[in-house]
């Protein structure tokens, strides 16, 4: 049997992925576990999410699925914030001999819930069409990350990377974390890069332990779980109750549709869309950085690398019009969210200066308007000012945010293996 779970934290408290961990424990009594649990990532976008906007999935084979449902859903009862406006929690259950009958459209769904935008009442009918059995609390909206689980959960053949995460003790839940960040960048030497995004080099900052009042102490992300596994055991921290490594769609760019144009884009959607840029970026209050990007049929928008982004926004100010790119990230509010960048070709830097005197060198002066130029000393004199060409401060490649700006589902520049492009990872 599949389980697929969602919505069961908040910004208060409480963590789905916990909740996926105890039940993974606890259900052993009822029967044996298939494969990993899955974490996965819905779109980013979506305003209705709590925080990570993830659900879970857990698969059992078990003789007895009346008393694994009673008890799950007794768990859901007992530990999700029902108190909070934005949690509604979904729980769907899928029976092994419904396993082929179902799979292709949860798959379907899956994906879509990804990528795209869907509504409860949709879910509730795929439910029901399909025969699921599932409880939707309040007003349901978890059973669409809960259904997508179970897709995934059904159809394996997804790009994926894991995530080792640690939970804290019960009596500690929303008090200071007590995580050695020296053993943090510790494990970042050994592992990487096969696990990332534990710390930000650059910015001084520790990125894998939330700030938020939930269970979770850190997290360790890489490309298997021998890599996590090894990171997590580097690390110096307070006593964890519990621990579990998740299969996941993180870092995989999942998210992300290949757009032909500005015509095609859509808010609450992300996209991988190729331009040329029209004009500097303009760096406005907040230390946001925009500039505008017109497609082939000569379709705009605002392309912005935001405050959070950092040192990105360093790269962004280096474009100039004329340079090719593409653009990786969501829109929203008619603006792309740049995660990534590829930096295909580079217009030239001209500049104008005042020419040089031929007999001694030195540059001339102005004669006046629309005098041309003289030199003083010499008397010579030239009707054009000289154009030079200047290097540019940035190459052509593949550039991304920093691992403290980087989203869940964003595919991290050292999993781009087989990249023509030169690769500029952040870290």
């Amino acid at each position: 049997m599949v389980i697929g779970i969602d919505d069961t934290d908040s910004r208060e408290g409480m963590c789905t992925t916990y909740l996926g961990a105890l039940l993974a424990d606890e259900i052993s009594a009822f029967g044996e576990h298939v494969g990993d649990p899955l974490l996965i990532r819905l779109n980013p976008t979506i305003p209705y999410k709590t925080r990570g906007n993830a659900s879970v999935a857990i698969c059992v084979r078990c003789r007895n699925p009346g008393k694994v449902i009673d008890h799950v859903v007794s768990r859901i009862e007992s530990l999700s914030i029902m108190e909070c406006e934005n949690t509604n929690p979904g729980v769907v259950f899928v029976l092994e001999s419904d396993f082929e009958v179902v799979k292709k459209e949860l798959r379907s769904f899956f994906r879509r819930a990804v990528r795209d935008v869907i509504g409860i009442d949709e879910a509730k009918d795929l439910a029901d069409k399909l025969s699921l059995k599932f409880r939707a609390f309040k007003n349901g909206r978890g059973l669409i990350g809960a259904l997508a689980a179970c897709g995934a959960m059904l159809n394996p053949g997804w790009d994926h990377t894991y995530e080792y995460l640690a939970y804290r003790k019960k009596e500690v839940w929303g008090s200071r974390r007590s995580v050695d960040s020296g053993s943090l960048y510790e494990a970042d030497d050994c592992t990487y890069p096969e696990t990332w995004d534990s710390v930000d080099r650059e910015n001084n900052v520790v990125v894998c332990v939330p700030r938020s009042p939930d269970p979770v102490l850190y997290g360790i992300r890489g490309n298997s779980k021998h890599a996590v596994k090894k990171a997590a055991q580097m690390v110096r921290s307070e006593d964890i109750e519990r621990s579990c490594i998740y299969k996941t769609n993180q870092g995989t760019d999942m998210h992300l549709v290949r757009a032909a144009g500005v015509d095609g884009v859509e808010a609450m959607h992300s996209y991988i869309l190729e331009g040329t840029v029209e004009n500097a970026a303009d760096t406005i209050q907040g230390g946001h950085s925009i500039f505008v990007l017109k497609d082939d049929s000569g379709q705009s928008i605002d392309c912005a690398a935001f405050e959070p982004t950092k040192n990105f926004r360093d790269v962004v100010r280096e474009l100039l019009p004329g340079d090719r790119v593409v653009v990786y990230g969501s829109v929203m509010d008619n603006t792309l969210n740049i995660e990534k960048m590829k930096v295909l070709s580079l217009a030239e830097k001209l500049e104008k200066r005042n020419p040089g005197c031929p007999s001694c060198g030195k540059r001339m002066k102005s004669a006046g308007a629309d005098q041309g130029y003289r030199c003083k000393k010499c008397g010579t004199s030239a009707n054009e000012a000289e154009t030079v060409r200047r290097e540019r401060n940035i190459e052509a490649g593949f550039y991304e945010v920093p691992p403290c700006a980087r989203r869940h589902l964003a595919k991290p520049l050292v999993r781009f293996t087989d990249s023509e492009n030169t690769l500029f990872p952040a870290r």
